[in-house]
């Protein structure tokens, strides 16, 4: 039975922009054009077309920037998503949405994820579904995106057991999931004061992490007790979920990806 997630779009900006958007002149950075489309079009209308998703959030950017923006209004007129503005950092914004949602199970997932697909999403919720956990992370094993994509350079999770890259997509099962957001919210309150982040997460965590000792699966039954919920992960087979658009050489390799679909 399809539950119908809600869904919450991160779409924040960095205190004075980021410096991509500062870069291509953009009001925010989820505006970036790819292929003849914002990012954040391309997003909502994955999200739109999902059969696994009914409607959601999209929190941020700043309220100053949405109304003076038509873009994003344009966006969001004919969807069934509304704006919400952002907190202070991506965690605080993710429980934001999730109290505006207030319904479950919800996906997370972000504005730049312009190579997001319908088919994509309904196999990542379809799959999450049927796991007894709290919160399902998606995560790409690295191998498949350096033989798809070998000139892109992306955040590496280097495990004992495997390297996986993230898909900035998150399903939160129920509301003991918020417990993941509202954890790493305090972990980016601490972010100045590293000591305090090593005994939140567990310096034997950490350390096992930079040795090279530390399994995928440890790490995520010691990040469940931490934070307090069941924690567990979905291994996406697509490459292209492991891009986001957050610089423009990545913007340069989705524009290729999708021109090449059309071809």
């Amino acid at each position: 039975m399809n539950p119908g997630f809600g869904a919450v779009v991160l779409a924040g900006e960095r205190p004075g922009g980021s410096d991509f958007s500062r870069q291509l002149g953009l009001a925010a950075s989820v505006l970036v054009e790819v292929a003849g489309k914002s990012a954040l079009a391309r997003v909502i209308g994955a999200l739109e077309s999902s059969q696994w998703v009914n409607g959601g959030i999209v929190c941020g950017p700043v309220e100053s920037i949405y109304h003076q923006r038509p873009e994003f209004r344009e966006i969001l007129k004919s969807s069934s998503f509304q704006w919400i503005p952002p907190q202070s950092g991506p965690s605080a914004s993710a429980l934001s949405g999730l109290d505006c949602l207030d319904r479950y199970p919800a996906l997370l997932t972000a504005g730049d994820h312009a190579l997001l697909t319908a088919s994509m999403v309904d196999d990542f919720c379809s799959r999450a579904n049927s796991l007894d956990a709290d919160i399902v992370v998606g995560l790409v094993p690295y191998s498949l995106v350096r033989k798809a994509y070998p000139e892109t350079k992306r955040t590496v999770l280097n495990f004992s057991n495997g390297k996986f890259c993230g898909s900035n997509l998150f399903a939160i099962l129920n509301p003991h999931g918020k417990s993941g957001p509202a954890f790493w919210s305090q972990l980016e309150a601490d972010r100045k004061r590293p000591w305090r982040m090593a005994r939140r997460g567990g310096i034997g965590l950490l350390l096992k992490y930079l040795l090279g000792q530390l399994t995928l699966e440890h790490a995520l039954d010691r990040l469940s007790q931490a934070m307090g919920c069941r924690l567990a992960y979905l291994l996406i087979e697509n490459p292209r979920a492991a891009i986001d658009v957050d610089s423009v050489a990545d913007r340069d390799l989705a524009e290729r990806i999708l021109r090449g679909d059309e071809l």
